[in-house]
């Protein structure tokens, strides 16, 4: 059997389009209007064709099933019979009759679910309504410390058989794997006077589902058997290996939703697994005193006015990256992909290569591709662009790819705010806002380093938007005296760390001067 959830519900008073839940074995549940079906509600016209059940006049009737196939109908007598390694005695204990070819799971209103034996088709008939646990009533409320749920009625009784003692032993099913919101408002109170909640299901998005949704409802009372290689509690059982589930029984792990992390298992393995603050000198002697290096797992702004120089300090630090075989990836929105390229060629030669005229004047075209071909031969460098029309999340897409299939330690990219496009300062705030947030946290859960640069305003923020400063764990902010008289100081720019959350230490943090003959940086000690 399969279930085929979000699909719309049947019924024509209904207008729910996502919330009716489908077993392909016949039967299904709205969570929106909370009915069963099928019922003798009225349906849409395509609901018996979508679908498809074993039903006459309204209601579920294995009568008219066996006799479409031409089996006779001859009633019998129902008895406890021994079925997949549960007992005749575990059968009589949950009131689980079998018939000719048919088993009965009563529910404890009285509704049953029946189990086509060939087949192993499920129908439903006396009022079935799948919001209450199979076997509920059978074990007072508080009658233990731990009970037991599994997804399905055997595996219910294959849990109690193999773990029960002279002792109560509460286990129960849940009617589907895809429970309604009444059942959890039918059981809540009977289920939250035991002290433990133990699930034993399938390890499957169903499994999983049902387990957060319990460690939500119930926080730190849900524990999960590791089922190993068995698929469910059944499994064990017929397998011969009742002790085994006993054993992980007894030792169930806590479950939390997988964004909480809550038991010691989880924080040594986060503390043997998270890798180190990782960083990379930045080649600036007085920056790399403070900030020991550009820090993956974080975000890096550095922030300036327009005009002093942003870009080329962001060129010399992926040149730094290039140098110690570091595999980047690069986006300058303020120039073309070639001069970009070039800029780095610069470095590589010393010598100002940045455009073609300078390069045919001074007969470096052989240089020069060698220059490229030395800076991108181990395919370190990756360089991109997002088309008209993309921004942040083809960009977080794009830094997503670069980390998890280019094991890209480090993108750079800039100006931040020329990656949104904003018909006012209202809504470009907003969407820088969500950038900066997105982009932190996709540097702390890819531990890969996001550098960028933003343009100041007047007051010396960043322009349109205070939360990229917040969101950023460094700040270094760039300052250049461009109508100082002394030409040197016209070409030195100042570093200075604004924030630093990795290492705490602030303040100067060294100088950089241009040279216009070599179009690059270098640091005045």
């Amino acid at each position: 059997m399969s279930e085929k959830a979000h699909q719309p519900c049947p019924y024509v008073d209904c207008e729910s389009s996502d919330a009716f839940s489908y077993n392909t074995n016949g039967y299904g549940r709205c969570h929106s209007c909370e009915r069963g079906y099928p019922s003798k509600d009225a349906i849409q016209p395509w609901a018996k064709e979508r679908y498809p059940t074993v039903e006459k006049d309204g209601y579920n009737d294995l009568r008219s099933m066996l006799s479409n196939t031409g089996t006779p109908v001859v009633e019998t007598k129902g008895t406890f019979k021994e079925m997949r390694g549960i007992q005749s005695r575990t059968m009589e204990e949950y009131g689980v009759y079998t018939f000719s070819d048919t088993q009965e799971y009563i529910y404890p209103s009285g509704g049953k679910k029946v189990r086509v034996v060939s087949d192993k088709k499920f129908f439903t008939k006396d009022g079935f309504k799948g919001d209450e646990l199979f076997g509920m009533n059978l074990f007072p409320a508080g009658s233990s410390k731990f009970v037991t749920i599994t997804e399905g009625e055997l595996d219910a009784m294959s849990v109690w058989q193999m773990i029960k003692s002279q002792y109560t032993t509460p286990v129960v099913s849940l009617p589907s794997a895809t429970p309604s919101k009444k059942l959890w408002e039918n059981c809540k109170e009977w289920l939250d006077s035991f002290e433990k909640i133990i699930l034993s299901v399938d390890t499957d998005d169903a499994g999983n589902a049902i387990a957060d949704r319990m460690a939500r409802l119930f926080p730190n009372k849900v524990y999960r058997v590791d089922h190993g290689k068995y698929k469910d509690a059944n499994d064990f059982l017929q397998a011969g290996a009742a002790q085994q589930f006993k054993n992980v029984w007894w030792k169930p792990i806590k479950h939390t939703p997988e964004n909480v992390i809550n038991t010691a298992d989880q924080f040594l393995k986060m503390y043997d697994e998270t890798p180190e603050h990782v960083y990379v000198p930045t080649g600036i002697q007085a920056l790399d005193d403070k900030i020991l290096g550009l820090m993956q797992g974080h975000f890096t702004m550095f922030k300036a006015p327009t005009g002093i120089g942003k870009t080329e300090l962001m060129r010399y630090l992926e040149y730094q990256m290039l140098q110690r075989n570091i595999p980047i990836a690069t986006w300058h929105l303020e120039e073309t992909k070639l001069r970009s390229l070039l800029g780095l060629a610069s470095y590589e030669m010393n010598d100002n290569v940045t455009r073609r005229d300078l390069i045919e004047e001074k007969g470096l075209d052989a240089e020069v591709r060698g220059a490229i071909v030395k800076l991108t031969k181990d395919e370190n460098l990756y360089q991109f662009y997002l088309q008209d029309g993309q921004g942040a999340d083809e960009l977080c897409d794009q830094i997503r790819f670069f980390s998890q299939a280019c094991d890209c330690k480090f993108v750079f990219f800039e100006p931040i705010q020329d990656v949104i496009s904003g018909s006012s300062e209202d809504s470009k705030e907003q969407q820088l806002a969500d950038l900066s947030v997105r982009l932190s946290k996709l540097a702390a859960e890819l531990n890969i380093g996001i550098v960028s640069i933003g343009h100041t305003n007047e007051n010396g923020d960043f322009k349109y938007c205070k939360m990229i400063g917040q969101r950023a764990s460094v700040i270094i902010d760039l300052y250049r005296d461009k109508e100082s008289e002394d030409l040197e100081e016209r070409n030195t720019t100042y570093l200075k760390i604004e924030k630093n959350r990795p290492s705490s230490e602030e303040g100067s943090a060294g100088r950089m001067r241009f040279n216009y003959d070599t179009f690059t940086l270098r640091e005045i000690l």
